[in-house]
């Protein structure tokens, strides 16, 4: 039989998404609160992304309802001290409840391909308000970012950048 993982946050109070540094070196997190638990997750600002339209994916096919209050306080929790670097992520719904979930698995890098060591894992179970409110969040977040080159969609620092599309003649 699995024990839960010490990540494992059945009644979440709060579901986040933030990110620490300025753009371009910024470093984002997936928080959730509850259970007597803060859990903090290292994550990448595509799973950020991606997470926040899959959820958008599972609401969308759910059968409509009439929400509650969305959360409003959704800045990260100090101190922000990860517990893992998320590698993989999956959702699923759990209809007698109506609360969506979502399991975060470790990044594990193995030395030896044949032994592949099991990595943590956290599952958060969620309310529809707590995942509409991030992905407003996260959409928000992601989007600011460092602009993007019209012409070769890569992100343009502060200092600009030497665009690919103008064999390196004009910097942007």
């Amino acid at each position: 039989m699995n024990m839960p993982s010490p990540y494992d946050i059945v009644n979440a109070e709060l579901f986040t998404a933030g990110a620490l540094g300025e753009p371009g070196q910024r470093v984002f997190y997936l928080q959730c609160l509850g259970d007597g638990s803060l859990v903090t997750l290292r994550c990448e600002k595509q799973q950020v992304g991606a997470l926040a339209e899959s959820f958008g994916q599972v609401l969308a096919d759910l059968p409509s309802q009439p929400l509650g209050p969305l959360p409003t306080e959704l800045e990260l929790h100090f101190p922000v001290e990860p517990a893992f670097t998320v590698g993989g992520l999956a959702l699923g719904y759990d209809d007698q409840h109506d609360r969506l979930l979502v399991l975060l698995e470790e990044l594990v890098v193995a030395e030896d391909p044949d032994r592949v060591p099991e990595g943590a894992t956290a599952r958060w179970v969620l309310t529809r308000e707590q995942v509409h409110a991030f992905i407003a969040r996260a959409e928000d977040l992601v989007a600011g970012g460092r602009p993007l080159c019209p012409l070769c969609g890569r992100a343009i620092d502060r200092d600009g950048h030497t665009c690919i599309k103008t064999n390196g003649h004009r910097p942007h």
